[in-house]
């Protein structure tokens, strides 16, 4: 269920989506979907992660704003590029901060945020059984400490991680659905 909307005016041009949160909410499984759903391109943000990114967060040591910067400005360039050339896109990144966000609202201004958001043993739980990615569950719990609720100055919405991917991708679709049309 969408727990609230801020500022959501969905346009007919094919939107630029940024699935967020902290690690374990399902942040790839449902930006796949969505992405698949709406017919849009797709890019996880651990792929912009230079190597020092990777080695850094697989020790169990939290990314400082410096280490973010440029995979910030990569994820912001990735979605203008998607906007300027009317394809949309779909895209997951943690964005816990405001300020991140604001680093791709200034590359898209038009980037609509999708927060999933759970609670923290379901989140722990999820982490603790997935395999094969490099972020420990010993980091999760500064992810919640840095984590800035989506601002009422913020274009986007929060969903609940609690349904099932495909209900959360209906969801979603819903809202990302044009208001003189239908993209879904």
């Amino acid at each position: 269920m969408a727990l609230s909307v801020e500022n959501h005016a969905p346009s007919e041009a094919p939107p630029t989506v940024v699935v967020m949160g902290v690690s374990g909410v399902g942040k790839t499984t449902l930006a796949r979907l969505l992405a698949d759903r709406l017919d849009l391109p797709f890019a996880e943000a651990d792929d912009f992660h230079p190597a020092a990114n990777i080695a850094k967060m697989s020790a169990g040591i939290p990314l400082d704003d410096e280490d973010r910067a440029p995979w910030l400005r990569a994820l912001g360039a990735w979605l203008r590029d998607r906007a300027e050339a009317g394809t949309g896109g779909v895209v997951t990144c943690s964005a816990l901060k405001h300020r991140y966000r604001d680093t791709l609202r200034a590359a898209c201004p038009g980037a609509f945020f999708l927060h999933l958001s759970g609670g923290h043993e379901l989140v722990e739980d999820r982490i603790a059984h997935r395999t094969g990615h490099f972020m420990p569950p010993s980091l999760l719990d500064s992810q919640y400490a840095a984590l800035e609720p989506l601002g009422a100055d913020e274009r986007g919405a929060v969903l609940d991680v609690g349904p099932s991917p495909e209900d959360l991708v209906e969801m979603a679709a819903a809202l990302l659905r044009p208001v003189n049309g239908d993209l879904a």
